[in-house]
């Protein structure tokens, strides 16, 4: 009789913890974001390379990006064959700015998703407020030996206008930060996976590479390193399509 009392109540306190954490996935998503990110309002340089499935080289890209507060980013493309070329994020709305055009070019959904590094994968950085999911479980972070225990979170899309329909997403136990994502879109095929390599040395500890394997074509690699990030918060016009398209030069 008691050895079944001690086993309810194990099992009463398992689910107690599995029942808190999955009520708290909005947390954990905020601890996730925050390896990526760091600030609301943020600027990081990032370089794009892109390598062919035998491993050899395809091509390299420059870009910088304005992460500011309530979904909105700014992404400036540098390497000089699109030189001049900006996106803009406000929310689900994407603009492509091309250097002497006079109005601004709304870019759909699919068109969001095109290329090795989406121009979602590199705009957006955060998780928590455009998902909502559950925690599946605890599982090894990988198939190596000894490999850590990651929690393993099922997201849902919460808006329309988001790059990914459904994100597998496993993070650290204890830290909760990103490890690896399996990236669906709305079909609900699997479109890439990605890996996050987290600099310990940095302070605080962030993401310094994303590295995304294409899984509907070409099984491309494309590695995202987060070059220098800095805390900064935009001029509002620089956020306004039609500025940004009278205005080619920033700074």
């Amino acid at each position: 009789m008691q050895r079944i009392l001690v086993n309810t109540l194990a099992a009463l306190a398992m689910a107690v913890a599995a029942t808190a954490l999955a009520q708290d996935i909005p947390t954990l998503l905020k601890d996730a974001d925050h390896y990526r990110m760091g600030a609301d309002n943020l600027q990081v340089d990032t370089q794009v390379s892109t390598f062919n499935a035998d491993g050899s080289p395809d091509k390299e890209r420059r870009y910088t990006v304005f992460a500011q507060a309530g979904r909105k980013s700014l992404v400036l493309m540098q390497s000089p064959v699109e030189k001049g070329q900006k996106v803009l994020m406000l929310g689900d709305d994407f603009w492509l700015v091309m250097p002497g055009s006079q109005r601004p070019l709304r870019i759909t959904p699919m068109q969001k998703l095109l290329g090795d590094a989406s121009t979602g994968d590199i705009a957006t950085m955060r998780w928590a407020g455009d998902y909502t999911g559950q925690l599946l479980g605890e599982e090894p972070c990988s198939a190596e030996a000894k490999t850590p225990v990651c929690l393993h979170l099922s997201l849902q899309a919460a808006r329309k206008g988001v790059t990914y329909q459904r994100i597998e997403l496993w993070i650290g136990k204890t830290r909760h930060e990103p490890v690896r994502a399996d990236l669906f879109v709305q079909s609900d095929k699997l479109a890439k996976q990605a890996r996050f390599v987290v600099d310990p040395a940095a302070h605080p500890a962030s993401v310094s590479e994303m590295v995304l394997v294409d899984q509907l074509s070409n099984k491309k690699e494309t590695r995202i390193k987060y070059l220098n990030r800095k805390e900064r918060a935009v001029p509002a016009e620089w956020l306004n399509p039609m500025f940004l398209a009278r205005n080619p030069a920033l700074e």
